[in-house]
């Protein structure tokens, strides 16, 4: 607990930093299978992605949670609570790892699969996907932020450019999401 009594604070606003992290990317899951299901033969695999993704926020939101509990009030904390919110926090990773796994696969083949998006992408969703079931795990998140910086910077120019085949759903019929007026 000593740790937590002296560090609460910077554990604190990890905590939520991380859990706004990966709400963030919920909604990037969320406009990239929008994206994705342009493509008739993306659309399954996209909407596996996209749980993938949800299942990997709920487990970081638990792992996130169970850190923001240990840091609430360490000093009030009984030992043996704070040992197994302690030991539940540090193996909160199966969740997570399996959610990351399903959804840098599938995402990974779905951009294989011909999505306008370049295949060197899909090569690198699949490949974080494998990592983050190893020990190197945390490479996977770090490649994950700066992958998602890419596709969101793709999606939004494939976006702004009304005349092309594969531009997402916002040019889709009728101008707009789904043909509905925004």
């Amino acid at each position: 607990m000593a740790f937590y009594k002296a560090h609460q604070s910077d554990q604190r606003i990890a905590a939520i930093l991380l859990a706004f992290g990966f709400i963030f990317l919920l909604f990037f899951a969320g406009s990239l299978r929008g994206y994705l299901r342009q493509t008739p033969a993306s659309e399954s695999l996209s909407s596996i992605a996209l749980a993938g993704a949800a299942v990997l926020m709920a487990g970081e939101a638990v792992g996130t949670g169970l850190t923001f509990a240990l840091t609430d009030s360490p000093g009030s904390l009984d030992p043996a609570a704070a040992q197994a919110l302690n030991v539940l926090s540090a193996g909160m990773v199966l969740i997570p790892a399996a959610g990351f796994f399903v959804f840098g696969i599938s995402i990974g083949l779905a951009i294989l699969g011909g999505t306008g998006l370049p295949k060197w992408l899909g090569w690198t969703a699949i490949a974080m996907g494998i990592v983050v079931v190893t020990p190197a795990e945390g490479f996977s998140f770090l490649a994950l932020v700066l992958w998602m910086v890419t596709v969101s910077i793709l999606m939004f120019r494939a976006a702004a450019k009304p005349g092309q085949e594969q531009a997402g759903y916002l040019n889709s019929p009728g101008g707009s999401a789904g043909g509905k007026d925004l």
